[in-house]
């Protein structure tokens, strides 16, 4: 049983959105249940509280690196990896997006298409990274309105729905379900 404290401290949105690490959940959730990621090169981009690289450890992945902005994300993972029993991943703190694609296997993303802009640097930058390496693409995300009207949202085709808890549906105005996405540019 994988056990994840859930580090809220409001230093930047995407770290204590609760919509966020819910999507966040559900891509580690999808992750130990469906997805085959055993000797793989993963990168938990926008990683938060570390749930989706820790999921990815635990499925056997060769490499795996979370990726967040905020440095209080590095420490949330490094707890939650001690709290499992488990050897923290690599944690880097800079911005990775638009940065020279690497080769990794499979990016996972949880509630990252919050502003118009990220969500448009995220596209160009996934796309780079799909058509450079092949890197496979999850993303979670609670169907905020930048994500469902952003041009990516008709190249993404959904593998999961979950419904998301009554406290995060009214403290999230509107948002009801997460869901996960594969990241198909050539639909």
């Amino acid at each position: 049983m994988l056990s994840i404290i859930q580090v809220f401290i409001p230093t930047t949105r995407h770290i204590c959105s609760s919509a966020n690490c819910q999507s966040e959940e559900y891509v580690r959730k999808f992750i130990l249940e469906n997805t085959e990621i055993a000797g793989q090169q993963i990168l938990d981009l926008g990683s938060g509280c570390g749930a989706s690289a820790i999921a990815a450890k635990l499925s056997g992945a060769a490499h795996v690196v979370a990726n967040d902005i905020d440095t209080v994300a590095a420490v949330a993972t490094h707890m939650n990896c001690e709290l499992n029993g488990l050897p923290p991943p690599v944690c880097l703190t800079n911005n990775m997006i638009g940065s020279q694609p690497e080769g990794f296997d499979l990016i996972l993303l949880g509630d990252m298409f919050y502003d118009e802009a990220l969500a448009t640097s995220l596209h160009s930058w996934l796309d780079r990274c799909i058509k450079t390496h092949g890197t496979k693409v999850l993303i979670g995300d609670p169907g905020r309105a930048q994500f469902e009207e952003h041009g990516i949202r008709r190249l993404l085709h959904q593998l999961a729905e979950f419904e998301l808890p009554k406290s995060v549906r009214e403290e999230n105005y509107g948002l009801t379900c997460s869901s996960v996405w594969c990241y198909r540019p050539e639909l």
